[in-house]
């Protein structure tokens, strides 16, 4: 009888805690968070990941549910560096959406401006973000930073940021002769995308750096 009451509380305890697994997702993608916010106050993981291995405050930024955001960032136990399977982050992600002010709360929570392979300033630099990719570079984001394949944020401004984009780089001393694995130039970037004012710029860059090119 009493193996028996053991099992029972055993269940009990397991169906709870699918109900609470369940509750919290559905919470977050409903922008719910009042319900998020009872289950953290009941002890629930933020960090607990979903079938997809995506957390609440990656959800939260994809869906977006801005309500539930707050809450998870006041929430201590809450991890601002959890990536998802491609290792983005929530200050990458809130980067290339042009969200300023969560990318200031999360980058106040400490998250990481500086990591290895795809930055926080490459997300933004290939979406136009200026006053993002100003925040980054103040708080020391790496200008020159290099993705996995060799590519700067430079190299994202070319091809798919916008003309002030670049021109902030360069401004800030962006490299624009770097190349990345595949031998490729901010320049080229640019010219392969068919943004001419934006090669036009890189291109007097790089002969500022070589002012003697092509004179014996």
């Amino acid at each position: 009888m009493k193996k028996f009451f053991y099992l029972l509380v055993l269940l009990a305890s397991f169906t709870a805690k699918a109900d609470s697994f369940d509750d919290f997702f559905r919470a977050v993608r409903a922008d719910n968070a009042s319900g998020v916010q009872s289950l953290l106050n009941r002890g629930f993981d933020p960090n607990t990941r979903d079938a997809n291995g995506l957390t609440g405050l990656l959800i939260a930024i994809r869906e977006p549910s801005p309500k539930v955001i707050e809450v998870l960032l006041a929430s201590p136990k809450t991890d601002v560096e959890s990536r998802n399977a491609s290792d983005e982050s929530p200050l990458m992600l809130a980067a290339i959406k042009g969200q300023k002010d969560l990318v200031a709360k999360l980058m106040a929570r400490d998250a990481d401006i500086n990591k290895p392979g795809w930055t926080p300033l490459h997300y933004a630099a290939s979406s136009g973000q200026l006053t993002i990719m100003k925040l980054l570079l103040d708080k020391y984001a790496f200008i020159d930073a290099q993705s996995p394949n060799g590519t700067t944020p430079l190299m994202m401004a070319a091809m798919y940021g916008s003309l002030e984009s670049v021109k902030l780089l360069l401004d800030e001393g962006a490299d624009p002769l770097m190349k990345n694995q595949q031998g490729m130039t901010a320049t080229q970037f640019a010219q392969r995308a068919q943004r001419q004012e934006a090669a036009d710029l890189l291109a007097a860059a790089v002969r500022s750096k070589q002012p003697n090119a092509g004179k014996w």
